[in-house]
């Protein structure tokens, strides 16, 4: 629920128009939660989600901008703190895929996906914790993958910012705990969306690799940003929720 410590504030969720995020904002926003749906493309769809927040009785706005421009978060966090007071709940969600083998990948997408899935991450974070150090309360809550500890070839930049998305969760975690602020981030494993759905092997290597024999719901995922911003996780930071049916438990399978 709700943290009882926080009286007014938003939660804002990067990349919460569509799939993970999209589950995070609906499932905040019925935790009481007025909720920014940020997106960079996809409008239709983060209205979509906002508008049905609202026929549910909630509060949410649709909140576009391109997290690699520290102007135009700069701009997003001062509407959203003259909206709401401030983003007491941060989901650094957004991130992007450019996959491809190591000796054809090229600079650009390297720098693309670090950018988008580390370095946006980074700024949102210190401009949210800036508010929530005078506020002495507030959860960072990024989520990472389960790639960030098992190596899948041909994705060497998501894992490598995955990774470091974690390292910065503890690092921040370390620097902030003393003000009441919690860091942690969620680790999906396979998860169920739309686009895993169309993909014919996707069911196959579920049933192969994952002893649950069954991908993550989204709601399964947003569950644990739920968990993590409530009052139930205060004397938890710095840690990585691992939500993944036993994927990454497993060393091998031998069916």
């Amino acid at each position: 629920m709700k943290s009882s410590d926080n009286s007014f504030g938003c939660a804002f969720v990067t990349g919460g128009g569509r799939g993970i995020g999209a589950q995070i904002s609906k499932t905040l926003a019925a935790d009481g939660w007025p909720v920014a749906v940020g997106y960079r493309q996809g409008r239709d769809t983060a209205e979509a989600v906002v508008a049905e927040i609202e026929i549910e009785g909630g509060t949410a706005c649709a909140v576009p901008g391109d997290l690699q421009d520290a102007d135009v978060i700069e701009a997003i966090f001062t509407d959203l703190e003259d909206r709401f007071g401030r983003v007491a709940v941060l989901v650094n969600n957004a991130g992007i895929r450019e996959d491809g083998v190591l000796t054809g990948l090229s600079d650009a997408a390297w720098q693309e996906v670090m950018d988008t899935n580390v370095s946006a991450a980074f700024r949102t974070s210190r401009r949210a914790i800036s508010s929530m150090l005078r506020a002495r309360h507030g959860r960072v809550i990024n989520i990472t993958s389960f790639v960030a500890t098992q190596a899948i070839a041909g994705i060497s930049n998501y894992a490598a910012s995955k990774a470091a998305l974690g390292g910065l969760t503890r690092a921040l975690a370390v620097e902030v705990a003393h003000r009441g602020i919690t860091v942690n981030a969620i680790a999906p494993g396979l998860v169920a969306t739309d686009l895993t759905r169309e993909l014919g092997h996707f069911e196959t290597s579920v049933k192969r690799g994952v002893p649950m024999r069954r991908p993550a719901e989204l709601a399964e995922i947003s569950e644990g940003v739920r968990f993590l911003a409530s009052d139930g996780a205060s004397y938890i930071t710095g840690q990585t929720l691992t939500i993944d049916g036993g994927l990454s438990a497993q060393a091998f399978s031998l069916a």
